[in-house]
């Protein structure tokens, strides 16, 4: 158990910049392991999803539980992206994000990067993969920026 928390935690910041595994993951964290593979695949603190390790690529897919971990915990994050306030509740929903509508993102973010799309206040309004890098983001005014994979207030 302590080299699988090891692991997630070593991915973690690997992905989202160091220090974010300690406080995405504390110690008191449940890891479910794949009944076929014997792999990691879930991370659930508190009965709550906060990330599955994608067996594809061995990267973190975040929950918007997960998310706010982050968001709450960290004081450098590289993978948000802000934006306009109008669209907020459309991406809240689990629509995506359009490049017209990215008011702010780090330059450290690239295609197919797990992000957390956010509104003004900082309030995570959904998790997904990037379509393009920040610096595209900044620069494009039409297109997908960000592939929304849950929204905060999707019917599940």
């Amino acid at each position: 158990m302590a080299d699988a928390l090891r692991r997630i935690r070593s991915v973690a910041d690997y992905q989202f910049g160091k220090g974010v595994g300690v406080k995405l993951f504390p110690k008191k964290v449940e890891i479910l392991f794949s009944k076929r593979t014997g792999r990691i695949r879930y991370v659930y603190l508190g009965g709550e999803r906060l990330a599955t390790l994608r067996p594809t690529d061995g990267f973190l897919s975040l929950s918007i539980v997960g998310a706010k971990r982050i968001v709450e915990n960290v004081d450098s994050v590289e993978c948000l992206v802000m934006v306009q306030e109008d669209v907020a509740q459309f991406i809240a929903r689990g629509g995506d994000v359009f490049a017209k509508h990215v008011v702010e993102v780090c330059e450290a973010v690239f295609p197919r990067d797990e992000v957390i799309v956010v509104d003004g206040n900082g309030e995570v309004l959904a998790v997904g993969r990037a379509v393009l890098s920040g610096e595209e983001m900044k620069a494009f005014k039409h297109g997908v920026a960000v592939k929304v994979r849950h929204g905060r207030m999707e019917e599940s």
